[in-house]
């Protein structure tokens, strides 16, 4: 199943579209957005991508860091997203603009409903990251949208991700692109799991796969190529002007010498095939319990009150009700006063 992103057909493992994942790490700076799309053209990439959210939006306020603090020395989800949250929409119009003047398409990852709103008529395609893959509101509106979805599938099982692809398909979502993914930051090479993208393609024949990598590259970033030999035909990588700046997502990142030595090599590559399947998720544990998210009160909720799309939102960590309850716990009522931001419990809900 083939599907195209504006005029680039989709699905020729030998000519994958390639996503400069800038992330962040213009870390607010416009100047510094720009020059790292002009980079990411540069190297040969189909897409320089972005990270649209608000602090408030995607975390609560109580979300420890789950992270190597050596390298990004944050303390909590909060206080990390908070210092990267400054772009208003007519800063990713803006950045919109000039990618459509470098011919480099734009991407920005939604991490709320007004994200995803807002983003619609500056983006070909939705990208949607590994830790929303259980956000039901979120996977719904994406799907809405009418547009090709790319999800991300970090620290997520099988019935996990077939979920999320029901939920998209219901939503009516017909063109979807699945990434392997390990989400371990940085993952180490022989925790990569590539395999798995032999695994994605036999349980979802109806979805392109990809890859989203997080391994730290070498010289010719390996894991993109093995990905590519596996036959993945999206690939995604964090991408940065400077691999030693102190920081959440450079240390792990390509700049434009490595994107360009990979595209290179692309021109020399041959198919593989060979079987794995992905069991083991005890190297995401702390991805999949901070990353993800739980129901959270959106205001104040008296006793007795009912809960509705109004009172709830999805926020991380995943302390509380995954998102995937959402359709269960929408129609019942709270059984004690519950205050502003604070994760649902199961106890807290009337559910006869």
């Amino acid at each position: 199943m083939l599907f195209n992103i504006k005029e680039f057909e989709v699905g020729n493992p030998l000519n994958p579209y390639i996503i400069a994942e800038i992330g962040v790490n213009h870390e607010g700076d416009m100047d510094l957005a720009k020059r790292l799309i002009r980079e990411a053209k540069e190297g040969g990439a189909h897409a320089a991508k972005f990270q649209s959210y608000k602090a408030e939006k995607i975390t609560s306020k109580h979300s420890p860091a789950y992270w190597d603090q050596t390298k990004e020395p944050t303390d909590s989800q909060f206080a990390l997203f908070k210092k990267y949250d400054s772009f208003s929409v007519e800063n990713y119009i803006e950045l919109s603009e000039y990618c459509n003047n470098l011919n480099i398409d734009f991407m920005s990852t939604p991490f709320d409903l007004e994200a995803v709103e807002f983003l619609e008529p500056l983006m070909p395609i939705y990208k949607i990251a590994s830790a929303d893959i259980t956000n039901v509101p979120l996977l719904r509106l994406c799907a809405e949208q009418g547009k090709p979805v790319v999800l991300s599938t970090g620290a997520s099982s099988i019935d996990e991700i077939r979920f999320a692809v029901n939920t998209l398909r219901d939503s009516g979502a017909n063109s979807i692109s699945l990434l392997h993914c390990v989400l371990n930051y940085p993952t180490p090479l022989d925790r990569a799991q590539l395999g798995m993208i032999d695994e994605l393609k036999k349980e979802f024949p109806d979805c392109l796969i990809g890859y989203s990598d997080h391994v730290v590259p070498d010289e010719t970033i390996s894991a993109l190529e093995v990905a590519a030999l596996k036959g993945a035909v999206i690939l995604e990588k964090h991408f940065t002007h400077d691999k030693t700046l102190p920081g959440n997502d450079h240390y792990h990142a390509m700049n434009k010498t490595d994107l360009k030595t990979f595209v290179a090599k692309l021109k020399t590559y041959q198919i593989l095939t060979s079987g794995s399947n992905k069991k083991d998720l005890t190297n995401e544990e702390l991805a999949r319990m901070h990353a993800r998210r739980s129901i959270v009160s959106k205001y104040d909720i008296k006793k007795g009150e009912l809960f509705d799309e109004t009172n709830l939102i999805c926020k991380r960590p995943a302390h509380g009700i995954s998102p995937i309850h959402w359709d269960e716990i929408i129609g019942t009522r709270a059984t004690v006063d519950i205050p502003e931001d604070m994760h649902i419990q199961w106890e807290m809900l009337d559910r006869h």
